[in-house]
């Protein structure tokens, strides 16, 4: 029998009081009032209600020594970017890695791989291979359904997806940038309980009041706490708390609990906010996870004070796995799981010829995934189509890591860089290799950079070339967390001194093929118009 002392934070029925909580072999046994306790808290743990572990470039047992410093216990996570890769393998092995480590990886089923068929993908997951994954009691949902114009148009694949989710008694998880109104309605009359794209306040309340959940999402790339955090006034029993994509380096100074403090910041009640951080993920995705209740797993945090929040221990199933700054198990060996063509480019291929006087040009929004589409006069070489760096308006290609192909090319605004390019493999959903940059040279250069590494992040510059490689499908890393964040946060400063101005410029450019979230991307095949689902001519 192990019991530990403090102020119980008892979110279930709304009350805190001194007492102890006695675990038996993994389980709450009982807890009871004592008024001899140390000077701290006791509260359930922290869930993530949606992540890609993929993008924080670390295999799940690697992410979990950095997460759990942070008191999280437990996270809903989309395999999705890995299935995109290698398939059913792929998700075969987050399962597998994530079941080495104490933290409590709750994986769903991809619903969309390909997100479209506008691009190339390693693999494909049909309704066969989804309903398989369901069936499979650690397998706890459908997974986002990205395909939204599938929804609305009632598209056969996509409802045998769904219908599958509902045979199997598991949720089904929203992805619906800007969807309002009675197409919101449609969406969630489909089988869709949750989103976590929403970037207004309006665009939340048109979803809530067809009777989906609000997942609160600020991750490294999309941050949307601001415009949705007064929610918890009038919606509270009807949010989850969510990063969608955290970063290392971000992952090293923070998770949920930077969400939770916020949120008590701005003087939210602390039941409202917990119950979004801890509890409502847990009932609604039907997790293994305790909260802090007889009978339940022994998942919960200690932390020092109710406002600073201070995470001094943090436990998963009885086992104390956090303590004053030591986590107290390994990371195993993940090994590789990898797929990609190698193949070099050059400059030559990646020239635009054109006659039109007028090109469309992707712009990139700081801390959002959407972006716009501008119409701009560029600088020409006969019938070729120059960059213009002196208005902020790069290259920017897509290219195949499947198989030898054209790249996609089109032109970027906002990104910053100059006299050089950086480039990255970790383009969502296909992670095919993305590269923005002033000169066909420099961007051809950061390519086969990432060509030869089988995968990873590179930033070119005139007298600098730095990579980093991420051997794990291309996406990952088999270091540690520390030291992937510690990397990235240099190729980051490498990307910031070649003049962007980007918070996060390889998050931002990981989402830049991201088709399925508007206005404009771009593909391996193209570019793409996500508001009318087509390509773009340039």
């Amino acid at each position: 029998m192990k019991e530990i002392s403090g102020s119980i934070v008892d979110i279930i029925t709304r009350r805190i009081f001194r007492g102890t909580v006695f675990i038996n072999n993994g389980i709450i046994e009982r807890v009871e009032p004592n008024e001899e306790v140390p000077d701290r808290f006791i509260l359930p743990g922290f869930v993530d209600a949606h992540i890609h572990i993929e993008s924080s470039m670390l295999v799940p047992s690697a992410f979990a020594p950095l997460a759990v410093k942070h008191g999280t216990v437990a996270t809903v996570s989309d395999p999705h970017e890995i299935a995109n890769v290698c398939g059913m393998e792929g998700v075969e092995f987050m399962i597998n890695d994530g079941n080495k480590v104490p933290l409590k990886f709750c994986f769903g089923a991809p619903s969309c791989v390909p997100a479209t068929a506008f691009e190339t993908a390693g693999a494909e997951l049909g309704v066969q291979e989804v309903s398989e994954l369901l069936a499979r009691k650690d397998i706890y949902y459908l997974a986002e359904m990205m395909n939204w114009p599938g929804v609305l148009f009632d598209d056969e694949l996509v409802r045998a997806k769904i219908k599958a989710a509902q045979k199997a008694g598991k949720p089904v998880d929203g992805h619906a940038p800007g969807l309002k109104g009675e197409q919101a309605g449609v969406y969630a009359r489909a089988g869709i309980s949750t989103d976590h794209e929403c970037i207004s306040k309006e665009e939340a309340l048109d979803k809530l009041k067809y009777g989906m959940k609000i997942l609160i999402r600020e991750g490294s790339a999309a941050k949307n706490y601001e415009a949705l955090h007064t929610l918890f006034e009038t919606h509270a029993s009807e949010l989850m708390l969510c990063s969608d994509d955290k970063h290392p380096d971000d992952l090293v100074l923070g998770h949920i609990n930077e969400l939770v403090k916020r949120s008590l910041d701005h003087g939210y009640d602390i039941f409202d906010v917990l119950v979004a951080a801890c509890v409502h993920p847990v009932q609604h995705y039907k997790l293994p996870v305790g909260l802090l209740q007889p009978g339940q797993p022994a998942d919960f945090i200690v932390v020092d004070n109710l406002g600073d929040l201070n995470v001094q221990q943090t436990w998963i199933d009885g086992e104390c796995v956090y303590k004053d700054g030591l986590v107290h198990f390994e990371s195993p060996d993940s090994g590789i799981i990898n797929q990609f063509h190698q193949y070099h480019i050059d400059a030559a291929q990646l020239k635009i010829f054109s006659e039109n006087t007028s090109f469309p040009v992707i712009e990139a929004i700081d801390g959002e995934l959407i972006t716009k589409k501008v119409m701009a006069e560029l600088p020409r070489k006969g019938t070729e189509v120059l960059a213009d760096p002196g208005k902020d308006i790069l290259k920017m290609v897509v290219v195949n890591r499947y198989q030898k192909a054209e790249p996609g090319r089109a032109f970027i605004k906002n990104f910053g860089i100059k006299n050089g390019a950086i480039a990255s493999s970790v383009g969502h959903d296909c992670h095919n290799i993305i590269a923005v940059g002033d000169s066909d040279e420099a961007i051809a250069e950061a390519v086969n950079l990432i060509m030869d590494a089988r995968g990873g992040m590179a930033a070119v510059s005139d007298t600098l070339h730095k990579v980093i490689p991420l051997p794990v499908a291309g996406i990952m890393s088999n270091k540690s967390g520390d030291v992937i964040g510690a990397e990235y946060q240099q190729l980051s400063e490498m990307a910031r001194q070649m003049g962007s101005r980007l918070k996060a410029p390889f998050m931002l450019i990981s989402f830049m093929a991201l088709l399925v979230i508007p206005e404009l991307k771009l593909s391996d095949k193209g570019l793409f118009d996500g508001k009318q689902f087509k390509f773009v001519d340039i």
